[in-house]
């Protein structure tokens, strides 16, 4: 048994590469050689984790996978506990429909992080991800509990649908973050391109916001500034066009 199951990209996929059935809870079970031949998908085809990745490690709820993984799919898809780290960039559907754990992307991600499998309403139920990185579309989008971080900028739709849950923006956000939002809190350090559907509440200090960056700079390492923690924070309710219990907040200065 180890510490931490190392999987290093030895050979790059030519076309998409999904990794859904690759979480840190499955791979707590498993020795090495199992893990080697866990099924994987590429380009449509069925393949071996083996046949793209060295294993070093077994039984382990740490994971950490090393490598370029820009055509890698579905990384902690459905987890539910366990530690995730990616050390480089990571496709879309990281953490889709994850119910626990914490997944960390050294880098950018792909499109629907945090979000919902095809055809399901609901997405991530719990657990954290981080992105120290960019965003791509719909982060967040349709998640019930949890928390999604981004330190960089996120695409068009972050948070689109939330039922409950927080998504943190410290870049740039894209056109319809919270839009169809029921409950759940966007926070925005920088420019949000919000719908009209949100209105203006207030300004003040949200108590809750600076526990939150606090607790991201000193427990997960994030460059958090002292601006954003004690600064104050324009509200908007929305979206009115459901419940109108969700809440915007972006940053107006100290």
């Amino acid at each position: 048994m180890s510490d931490v199951v190392v999987l290093s990209l030895r050979t790059a996929p030519v076309g998409a590469l999904e990794l859904a059935g690759v979480t840190p809870d499955r791979l707590a079970q498993l020795p090495q050689r199992e893990i080697a031949a866990l099924p994987v998908r590429h380009a449509g085809r069925a393949a071996a984790l083996g046949d793209f990745f060295t294993v070093k490690g077994e039984r382990a709820a740490r994971v950490r996978l090393e490598g370029d993984l820009r055509l890698a799919e579905g990384m902690g898809a459905g987890m539910m506990g366990g530690e995730l780290v990616v050390e480089g960039h990571a496709g879309r559907d990281v953490g889709v429909a994850m119910t626990g754990g914490a997944i960390e992307v050294r880098g950018d991600v792909g499109d629907n992080t945090g979000g919902a499998r095809p055809g399901a309403a609901r997405g991530m139920v719990g657990g954290e991800i981080v992105i120290r990185g960019n965003a791509g579309e719909d982060a967040g989008a349709g998640m019930r509990r949890g928390l999604v971080v981004v330190t960089g900028n996120a695409g068009r739709g972050t948070g689109r649908g939330m039922i409950a849950g927080t998504a943190v923006v410290f870049g740039q956000t894209g056109p319809d973050a919270g839009r169809w939002t029921k409950r759940g809190s966007i926070v925005a350090c920088g420019p949000v391109a919000r719908p009209a559907t949100f209105r203006y509440a207030c300004t003040y200090r949200p108590p809750h916001v600076r526990l939150l960056l606090l607790y991201l700079r000193e427990r997960r390492g994030l460059d958090v500034a002292d601006r954003w923690i004690t600064g104050r924070y324009d509200r908007y309710s929305g979206d009115l066009a459901e419940l109108g219990k969700g809440e915007m907040l972006q940053w107006a200065g100290e």
